[in-house]
This record gives C-alpha cells, sequence and structure tokens, in this order.
C-alpha cells in the first residue's frame, strides 16, 4: 500500500461520515477510526493504524452514503476518484436531467483504487443538473448532482 493510497483513504473517510473504515491490500491492513464527537466540536480523524494482517480477506466494499450536501439540493462525491454515470460505455446513464428518483436511488459510482463505491441518492426528487461527465475525475464533497 502506497502513501498515495493511504492519503486517498483518509481524504475518503474526513469526506464521508464514515466512523470507520478498514482496508486489506498486499498483505496490509489500514485502518482507519474516528472518535465520536460533537457537532460543536472540530477535530480531525484519527491518525490511520497500519499493521500486517494475518490473511487479508476479499470482502465487497459497502456503498458509501454521499455525505450530508452543504445544499440539501445537492448529492456530493464521497471521497475522490472517477465518476462514472452508467454500469458500463454502451448501458444508458443511471439517472438523466429531469429524471425522479426516490431516496436509496443509485446515482453513479466513484471509482477509487480499483474499488467502485455506489453514490445514492439520499431524498426522493427530480435530477435537475448532472454536474459531471462519466469518466471525470472528482474531488471528495464535490458536488455531482443538483435536485430541482
Amino acid at each position: 500500500m502506497t502513501m498515495d493510497e493511504i492519503k486517498a483513504l483518509i481524504d475518503a473517510m474526513a469526506a464521508s461520515d464514515l466512523a470507520e473504515m478498514e482496508v486489506a491490500k498486499d498483505g496490509w491492513t489500514l485502518r482507519l477510526a474516528r472518535e465520536a464527537r460533537s457537532a460543536a466540536e472540530a477535530t480531525p480523524p484519527a491518525a490511520p493504524a497500519v499493521s500486517a494482517p494475518e490473511k487479508p480477506e476479499r470482502q465487497s466494499p459497502a456503498p458509501i452514503p454521499s455525505p450530508a450536501p452543504a445544499a440539501a439540493s445537492e448529492v456530493r462525491a464521497p471521497l475522490a476518484g472517477l465518476a462514472y454515470l452508467a454500469p458500463s460505455a454502451e448501458a444508458p446513464p443511471f439517472v438523466t436531467v429531469g429524471q425522479a428518483v426516490e431516496a436509496g436511488a443509485l446515482l453513479c459510482t466513484v471509482e477509487a483504487m480499483k474499488t467502485f463505491h455506489e453514490v445514492r441518492s439520499a431524498r426522493a426528487g427530480v435530477i435537475a443538473a448532472v454536474l459531471v461527465a462519466s469518466g471525470d475525475e472528482v474531488e471528495g464533497g464535490q458536488p455531482l448532482f443538483r435536485f430541482g
């Protein structure tokens, strides 16, 4: 696991509301955890702890929920990576402008370190704007969609 990969995971956790994350790769396990804090506190996430595992397990990653947006009408990237608006180049996009979606609807995926993270709608609404193109590099917290 390279320092860039570790930094990307730290950024991903900082941009999300996850309390704990564990990733195994190349015989190493990285476990990130943040202490519970009140909304008034502004402390950074806990420092990463890196240890050699007995045997890494292959697991499907859980979908990362989109962090609470600054504006309730936006859906933001949960972490830095490449945004994909469709399951494949030939397939239609997950959602289009003007489409009504329910809470929990799959809007796009963000690929980070060869892992695809689902970005789902936190609420029902109508997609007013798609703010990225498929294959665009996005930063954690960057707006991806806007509801009308």
